[in-house]
């Protein structure tokens, strides 16, 4: 007659339990820290908007062509205010779209770089539209402005962005800014630019 085994336990289940239980309090304790730490940092300085505008604007070489197909180039001052008095930023990327008619005429790029407190940045955009077909609609509207010596384009810019303040560093925010309506005057205008102020968003 077989006699029965007495059933055993282990003495490390219950201590290894407690011990993932700790160590998921703890790790959840720290990010509930961390959390607080950056809010009431974020909230002591209370970060200013950013601040763009469009200070001058010009169109050279424009040539629209029976099918339509678009040559042109512009050129852009754009300003970057930073008002804030103890936030840097990090600008890591940074593209810009050229609009008539809300469609997109010509792309181009910023290189990444770095803004201190309270600075102005201004910016030499150099942009150009090569052999770009457009719709019927808007090449006619476009033929239509253009005979003022004139037309109304829009600037867009996508951003990734971080803030610095001291020794800390946010995560990576998407920046959206929206110039628009820019007038620009053909080159041998003689009529001045009127500085378009941008929306910022976040």
């Amino acid at each position: 007659m077989a006699n029965a085994n007495p059933s055993t336990r282990n003495p490390a289940g219950p201590t290894h339990f407690k011990l993932m239980r700790l160590i998921a309090i703890v790790l959840i304790a720290l990010i509930i820290l961390v959390g607080l730490t950056v809010l009431v940092i974020w909230l002591t300085i209370k970060p200013k908007k950013l601040i763009y505008s469009i200070d001058d604007g010009s169109l050279h070489n424009y040539n629209l062509s029976n099918a339509n197909h678009l040559n042109a180039t512009y050129n852009f001052i754009l300003r970057a205010y930073n008002p804030n008095k103890k936030v840097y930023i990090y600008y890591d990327k940074v593209d810009i779209d050229v609009l008539y008619d809300k469609e997109t005429i010509s792309k181009g790029t910023i290189d990444p770089f770095y803004q201190p407190k309270r600075n102005t940045t201004r910016f030499k955009l150099n942009l150009a539209s090569h052999d770009v077909a457009l719709l019927d609609p808007i090449a006619l509207n476009l033929k239509v402005e253009s005979s003022l010596g004139r037309v109304e384009l829009g600037v867009k810019l996508k951003a990734r962005i971080r803030f610095k303040v001291g020794v800390w560093k946010s995560r990576h925010y998407r920046m959206k800014v929206s110039c628009t309506p820019i007038i620009v005057h053909f080159s041998s205008s003689s009529k001045g630019f009127q500085r378009t102020m941008c929306d910022v968003d976040f």
